[in-house]
């Protein structure tokens, strides 16, 4: 194929894209838009919050495709979970407890990366491998928890972020994917900072397609609140929840006291720190 022909393959009219496009949008994988079809989700917190706790209970109803925890999934999805914390008899162990309340539905669609621990997004032969997990998962969502796990770059130098960004994007483009990505946030925050919370936001906010940000109101308390933004997300009017979501012993439940804010359309705000529409209020 001469270069004008690979040009040509790949640059296309405005009449041709308009012709591949789908009738309507293909729903979300997490309603209302905190997960759209190769979006990316960064999932944050301070260390021990909780994160991947809530992570790994989302991976079990995108995988089974039921509604837990208040997160709204419509179908059940293909996840790809790469976990660089536990080593894989005790986190199978975790998700053990877990799936109790919903049987085996998520036994088929939710496969884990035995190998994950030791390759890096920032190196050709550690993309190579999450490429190749990917693939051979027919992975709808990869999990990549935690985000620092996965590199060797200055999380405080913006250059080598926006770098990591690019191998970021290059996965979720490669894969045909969307990322949940688990990251910690920076030592102070202000109350209403949300996307601009995690370490090298500056970048992560180029990429992002949501943001969630979990905080415990109390350290005596085991109830988490979850604010929202959305980066492409219609503004609605703002407003706060007081829906809360609560870690249950073992803790490796979760379970949603109300309805999840998100969903509810209206319980949305705007993140002062960002230009963009968001949702904050709690799960």
């Amino acid at each position: 194929m001469t270069g004008n022909q690979s040009s040509a393959a790949t640059v296309l009219s405005l009449a041709q894209l308009l012709e591949r496009q789908p009738d309507t949008s293909p729903p979300c994988l997490v309603e209302p838009g905190l997960l759209p079809p190769q979006g990316i989700l960064f999932v944050g917190g301070e260390p021990k919050v909780g994160k991947s706790l809530l992570v790994a209970n989302l991976a079990l109803s995108l995988a089974s495709g039921l509604s837990r925890s208040g997160f709204s999934v419509p179908a059940p999805r293909r996840v790809l979970v790469c976990q660089f914390e536990l080593p894989v008899a005790q986190f199978v162990d975790r998700l053990a407890i877990m799936r109790k309340a919903m049987g085996t539905a998520a036994d088929q669609h939710l496969l884990i990366d035995t190998r994950a621990t030791g390759h890096l997004l920032s190196a050709p032969q550690g993309m190579n491998h999450f490429l190749l997990a990917a693939q051979s998962a027919a992975a709808e969502v990869i999990i990549l928890d935690p985000l620092y796990s996965t590199h060797d770059q200055d999380e405080n130098d913006t250059r080598a972020m926006a770098a990591l960004c690019q191998s970021l994007l290059r996965l979720r483009d490669a894969s045909r994917a969307a990322l949940i990505v688990v990251h910690h946030v920076r030592k102070s925050i202000t109350r209403y900072e949300i996307g601009s919370a995690f370490r090298g936001s500056s970048a992560l906010h180029a990429v992002g397609d949501s943001y969630m940000l979990l905080t415990r109101p109390s350290p005596q308390l085991s109830t988490l609140e979850l604010r929202f933004q959305f980066r492409y997300a219609a503004a609605t009017p703002a407003a706060r929840s007081t829906n809360s979501l609560v870690l249950f012993p073992p803790p490796v439940t979760c379970r949603s006291l109300s309805r999840n804010p998100a969903a509810q359309g209206g319980k949305s705000g705007r993140d002062p720190s960002s230009g963009g529409p968001g949702a904050a209020g709690s799960l």
